[in-house]
This record gives C-alpha cells, sequence and structure tokens, in this order.
C-alpha cells in the first residue's frame, strides 16, 4: 500500500489526505512522538482552562490524551481532509463532550480574532513547509498569519517539528519579527531511537504586542535537564544549536547500531554559559574478548592530564582502552574553565548523558564501571590569565601529574591541547635545623601544589635532546669578535597553522637568517633547532637549506612527538663517534652536578645521543 505522496506539495492537498486517512484506517498516525513524550513542555504552557486549536490533527491521540489526562477539555481539532474528521467525531464526540472536530483549512479558518489562548500543530508545519518556492512560502505567511489572528495577547503557539535549519528559520524569524518570545525545546525521547533517529522539538511561540520601531529579540532554547532556558543571540545562533542536538542525536544513533571504526569526539556544553564542559572520546576495541562486565566504561582524565600521549592522541587512547579491557571506554576531558566538586559529583551529571553512546546490546540496567588514574579528578590551579599580541589567549596553572608531582605549565588556548613550557615543581625544604620528617605513606599529596621550581629538571623530552647537543661542543680558541656564542638554541612555535610546520616560522629557516647565525657561532659550536614540520616536502625543503649553510648536521628524532632536534655545526671536521658522544654527555653531567645542579637521572643524556643520526 503507497501512502507515500508523488511530490511534497501534495501534502498540502486535501486529497492526498483523504486518501491516505482511508487506506489507513482506523490506527492512529503519530507525527513526532507520542503523548508521553510531549506531555513534560504541553503541562508548562497548557492549562486546563486554556481554549487549545489542533491545527492539522490527523487522527493522532494527542488531543485524546489531553482531554482524558485532564490537561485541558475545551479543545477544538481541525483539518483539512473530511475522511479523518468524520473518523474522529465517530471515534471521540461521545467520549468526549467538550472537544469538537471540525473539516477547515488552517490557512483560511472561520474563527473570530483572539479565540484561543494556545495554538497546537504536530507536524503540520513541516508537512506544508517542504521547499523554498514562492508559493509554499507564500501558503506559510498565510498559515502563521491565520494562527497570530486567532490567538490573543499572550497566547502560545506550539509547533512540534523536527527543526530542519529551513524550517526552523523560517518560524523564528517570521514571529521574532512580529514581537513574540521564541523558546525552542528539545523533547526528551524515549524507547526505540533504531525506528526515529531524529530528535523531536517543539517551537513555543508567545505572543505579545508588537512595539513600533522595537528591535529586541528574545530567542531561548532549553531541555529536560536544563533549569532555565539558555538565551541566543541570533536566529542563526539558535539554528545552530538546534543542529548541534541533531547531529548528537544521529551521533548516538550512529554508535548503537555498531562499533566504531574510527575514534569521535564531542563537547557537551555548560548549560548556563554554553561553553564545553567535558570532551568525550570514544574509542572501541575490536581485539578485546567481550563478557557481560567488560562492554563499556568512562575514563575520567584528571585534570591537567588530558595534554599527555596516553590520553591527547587517537594512538594513546586507543591503547589506554585496550589495557583497560573494555570494548568501548568513553574518555572524558575536564575543561579548565569549569569547576568540578569532586568524582562523585562528575559521575552523576553524565550518567544519563554517557549512557546514550552505549555499545550495541548492552542491557539497560548494566551497572558502567566510571574509572580514573589514581581515584580522583587530579588538581588544576589556575595563577594568570591574559592575552598576547602575538598567541592570542594563554593561562599560566600547575597541575599534578603522574606520580603526585606538580608542574607549573603556560598553555595557548588557540591549540590548548599542547603544554607550551613546564616546570616541575618542589615541596619546600624544612627550616635550617629542622629534621626531615619521613614520608607518610598514608598521608595524601597536598592539594594545593608546592611554589618552590625545580630547576634541574626539564619537563619535555625534547628539551633533553637539546640539552644533550651541548656534548657536541668542541674546543676552540676564542675570537676577538665579542658576539660569537658557544651554542645558539631555537624553539620558537609558528602561528602561521597553513604551512604544516608548527616550529619554527619559515623566516627562521630560510638561508640569508641562517648564514647570520653562522657568523655568529664560533667554529666548534653547535646550532640546535627544534623542527616540527608534518609536510614531507617542506621539511626536506628547510633539511636541505639548512645543509647550505651547516657542513655538519645531525638529527635526533623525539619517540612518540612529530619533533626533530637538528644539531648544525659550521665544521665539518667536528663530526664525533658515539663513543666519544657517550663519553662526552657524561661528562656534561658531571660538570653539571659540580656547578650544583641536582641533575635528574631521568635525563641520561648519554642515552639521548645514542639515537642521533648524521643527515
Amino acid at each position: 500500500m503507497e501512502l507515500l505522496p508523488r511530490s511534497p506539495g501534495e501534502f498540502g492537498s486535501a486529497r492526498y489526505w483523504d486518501r491516505f486517512f482511508r487506506q489507513r484506517g482506523q490506527r492512529p498516525f503519530e507525527w513526532y512522538g507520542a503523548f508521553p513524550e510531549l506531555c513534560p513542555v504541553l503541562l508548562k504552557y497548557v492549562r486546563p482552562r486554556d481554549k487549545v486549536l489542533v491545527v492539522g490533527c490527523g487522527n493522532s491521540e494527542l488531543s485524546e490524551q489531553m482531554y482524558d489526562t485532564g490537561m485541558c477539555e475545551d479543545i477544538v481539532n481541525i483539518d483539512i481532509s473530511d475522511a479523518v474528521i468524520r473518523q474522529m467525531q465517530e471515534r471521540s464526540t461521545s467520549k468526549r463532550p467538550k472537544m469538537s472536530y471540525l473539516q477547515m483549512d488552517m490557512l483560511h479558518m472561520d474563527f473570530p480574532d483572539a479565540h484561543f489562548q494556545v495554538a497546537l500543530d504536530k507536524g503540520t508545519l513541516d508537512a506544508i513547509l517542504t521547499d523554498d518556492e514562492e508559493v509554499t512560502l507564500a501558503k506559510v505567511d498565510r498559515m502563521f498569519a491565520e494562527i497570530s489572528r486567532v490567538l490573543q495577547v499572550g497566547g502560545r503557539y506550539l509547533c512540534v517539528s523536527l527543526a530542519q535549519a529551513h524550517v526552523l528559520k523560517k518560524a523564528v524569524e517570521y514571529f521574532s519579527q512580529e514581537g513574540w518570545v521564541v523558546r525552542v525545546h528539545e523533547v526528551a525521547t524515549s524507547g526505540d531511537k533504531q525506528q526515529f533517529v531524529l530528535p523531536v522539538f517543539v517551537y513555543v511561540m508567545t505572543k505579545f504586542r508588537k512595539i513600533p520601531g522595537s528591535a529586541l529579540q528574545i530567542l531561548e532554547i532549553c531541555s529536560e535537564e536544563q533549569d532555565k532556558p539558555l538565551r541566543l543571540e541570533s536566529t542563526e545562533r539558535l539554528v545552530e544549536a538546534v543542529k548541534d542536538r541533531q547531529h548528537y542525536a544521529l551521533l548516538c544513533s550512529q554508535v548503537s547500531k555498531a562499533p566504531c571504526g574510527e575514534q569521535f569526539s564531542l563537547d557537551l556544553c555548560d548549560k548556563a554559559s554554553g561553553r564545553p564542559r567535558y570532551t568525550l572520546h570514544v574509542v572501541d576495541s575490536p581485539a578485546v574478548k567481550l563478557s557481560r562486565d567488560n562492554r563499556f566504561a568512562i575514563f575520567i582524565i584528571p585534570q591537567g592530564r588530558e595534554t599527555e600521549w596516553l590520553f591527547g592522541t587517537e594512538e594513546g587512547r586507543r591503547q589506554l582502552a585496550a589495557s583497560a579491557g573494555f570494548g568501548r571506554l568513553v574518555t572524558v576531558a575536564l575543561h579548565r574553565e569549569q569547576h568540578y566538586e569532586g568524582m562523585a559529583s562528575i559521575q552523576a551529571e553524565l550518567s544519563g548523558k554517557v549512557m546514550e553512546l552505549a555499545p550495541p546490546g548492552l542491557p539497560a540496567r548494566q551497572q558502567v564501571p566510571f574509572l580514573s588514574v589514581g581515584g580522583d579528578i587530579g588538581v588544576r590551579k589556575v595563577w594568570h590569565c591574559g592575552t598576547s599580541p602575538l598567541s592570542g589567549e594563554f593561562v599560566v596553572e600547575d597541575v599534578k601529574g603522574n606520580d603526585a608531582c606538580y608542574f607549573r605549565r603556560l598553555v595557548f588556548l588557540s591549540n590548548r591541547n599542547v603544554v607550551q613550557s613546564e616546570a616541575r615543581l618542589l615541596a619546600p625544604a624544612p627550616p635550617p635545623g629542622q629534621k626531615k620528617r619521613k614520608k607518610d605513606k598514608k598521608k595524601p599529596c597536598p592539594a594545593e601544589p608546592p611554589m618552590a621550581i625545580d630547576k634541574s629538571y626539564l619537563c619535555c623530552e625534547h628539551h633533553k635532546a637539546m640539552v644533550a647537543g651541548l656534548c657536541l661542543l668542541g674546543s676552540s680558541d676564542p675570537l676577538p669578535a665579542p658576539a660569537q656564542y658557544d651554542a645558539i638554541m631555537f624553539d620558537v612555535d609558528s602561528k602561521d597553522l597553513t604551512l604544516g610546520m608548527s616550529c619554527p616560522p619559515l623566516a627562521f629557516v630560510e638561508k640569508p637568517f641562517l648564514e647570520k647565525v653562522k657568523t655568529i657561532l664560533k667554529p666548534e659550536g653547535v646550532f640546535v633547532l627544534n623542527l616540527v614540520c608534518r609536510d614531507a616536502q617542506l621539511k626536506e625543503s628547510v633539511l636541505a637549506t639548512l645543509r647550505e649553510v651547516f657542513p655538519l648536521l645531525y638529527a635526533r628524532r623525539i619517540d612518540e612527538e612529530v619533533n626533530e632536534i637538528l644539531f648544525c655545526q659550521p665544521n665539518p671536521k667536528s663530526q664525533r663517534d658515539p663513543v666519544e658522544l657517550t663519553v662526552l654527555a657524561q661528562a656534561l653531567e658531571g660538570s653539571m652536578q659540580q656547578l650544583g645542579h641536582s641533575w635528574d637521572s631521568s635525563y641520561a643524556l648519554a642515552d639521548m645521543l645514542q639515537a642521533i643520526t648524521i643527515l
């Protein structure tokens, strides 16, 4: 039996709907959800004494259920199809004496002005506004004008819709320009999401008298979990907010049907500010042997550790999921702009949302574990926020890293997942004459980070490699020129994201500039450059230029990073063999210790130089 129209225009035809309802028979046809899903929103805007107009009622049970539950009884239902009106009169008139059904075209209604407090439309606008043809838009304008005419000031037009962008934009622009308050509700759906993927929305347009010359627009969006609506500044922003919720629903539907071949991420935003509060990554591990208890888990990344390789890269998260032994792991990163009470409050806040990302086949009442490192959410203390004319917004913060160590970091918010620079913090030394107490294993680490900087420790692997490059320095007679240097180091990030090279800026590796660097470097000195380049062709061009200027070029690649440290020397006779480099590295460590530095054993400068290669 073919019930679909031959063209979208037939949705406005009485003949089509007469045929539709005759073929369908007595079975109710529910556009966009049933009464239980819509009831929480309807209760907010429909009062028992309201006179309600339902346009395009069809054979939906919505009016009957509103009547039977006592929500309201004075309901007038109209539809263009005479067949469905007769059907509904036979079904409902004797049981519900205060409710009526009339065959009527909503574009030309017979009711007097300001006759109703509520106009209810369930899918009718979507059925009419199928394209942006002039005839269609004129029909919609006529529909809106008639609804406006029959509603009292303070009355509400409730439109249940899938909120396609062109439909929502048309409705919002029309009524907001008339001075009405526009609010969009997302309906909390239940039941089989496989059958109906897209979320349902209710536009609530409240009629106010239009103030001549006023450009004020009140546009809001809210969902069931929100205490109050979120005010938006434009129609475009409202349409975008609805689109975000539609994408989320499609995403949840997709992941509920099959394992994800690729990782994907999404932000959950704070309902008050609209700013991201949680960033979620969904990772599936096909190799994990599944049982009842290891199908799904949530991993809370401690504050400040979202930049670590294990949590901040796809490969790292893949290894994390595999080692955790769950078929699907959702990692959750916490944002520095937000406040979190603790693990229990985060779990309560996320439980409803993350379950929408559950893998297919997960039992409805399955308890899902929340995991973390050390069982807490970490520590993050922001010391300073500012703006640089070159780097934009930045933040200086202290975070608790692995092994309960604290670190002070500089992060440019334009690339918030990258730590620009970092220093380890030390617990304060005891006062002179006071013995240091033995460490109490039961005592937790301090909630507040210490203040002293550990000057013997470098946090970044590429910085360790740069320091190790000092082992390449040779002995040379002092030159008369005072501007001669033993070592020159470049570790400068680029702001041009279009080049494929984030360090250094292109001007720093052009031949005229490199030749100037060479002129101020001693013959046995070393120029150390941190190169971060993902463009293979550009990288080869940079290396070729460096070879033209510096006869001796070493490279040290950093494991699990894009960074490559280049050691450039102006004298080709300065070349060292691996054994000599190891001896020099050990001598450098000894020299640093003699200078009073408590050189950290993790430096292992000799090991750092073992993987050095000559280019």
